[in-house]
């Protein structure tokens, strides 16, 4: 378990907001020295908690009109692991996760067009070994989409210990 501090909770909110704000800047915003900053941000790469900066591409502005999320029935259980290592190599799958309930795994895809899809799941998915058969949930529109929680870790932090 990582223990947050308020520090950490307000330097994680600043990057989480533009991770390319230079660290000079969210040190003067937080009243805290250039070094300190530098210092947690190394912890936190450490701990695993910050993995990666990346920029956010728009998918509708690149062409990606289609976006879905299937669902996935497995053949067998025995078959989940290689399952996955075929979707990987799909690139227009961006998100796989293994879940409970009448799917074994759902995955969200970004298609440019209703037939691209068609062919991704019939061409592709459906040819892995172990895929008994899929259902599809065409996303119309995304009305939100935040990230995790960042404002309670300091009293989550707190319950935990």
């Amino acid at each position: 378990m990582h223990h947050f501090d308020y520090v950490d909770q307000q330097i994680l909110l600043h990057i989480r907001e533009d991770a390319r704000k230079p660290f000079s800047q969210i040190a003067e915003d937080l009243k805290i020295s250039n070094s300190l900053v530098h210092q947690r941000i190394r912890k936190l790469k450490e701990q695993g908690v910050i993995r990666k900066a990346e920029f956010v591409i728009d998918e509708k502005k690149i062409g990606y009109r289609t976006k879905s999320y299937v669902g996935i029935r497995l053949r067998e259980a025995r078959y989940a692991e290689s399952v996955v290592e075929g979707l990987k190599k799909i690139p227009e799958i961006l998100e796989c996760n293994y879940v409970s309930g009448n799917y074994a795994i759902f995955i969200l895809i970004f298609a440019y067009d209703n037939q691209h899809l068609r062919r991704i799941l019939y061409e592709d998915v459906h040819h892995i070994e172990g895929v008994a058969g899929t259902d599809s949930f065409i996303c119309f529109d995304t009305n939100f989409k935040r990230p995790v929680s960042l404002d309670s870790l300091v009293k989550k932090d707190k319950y935990d210990q």
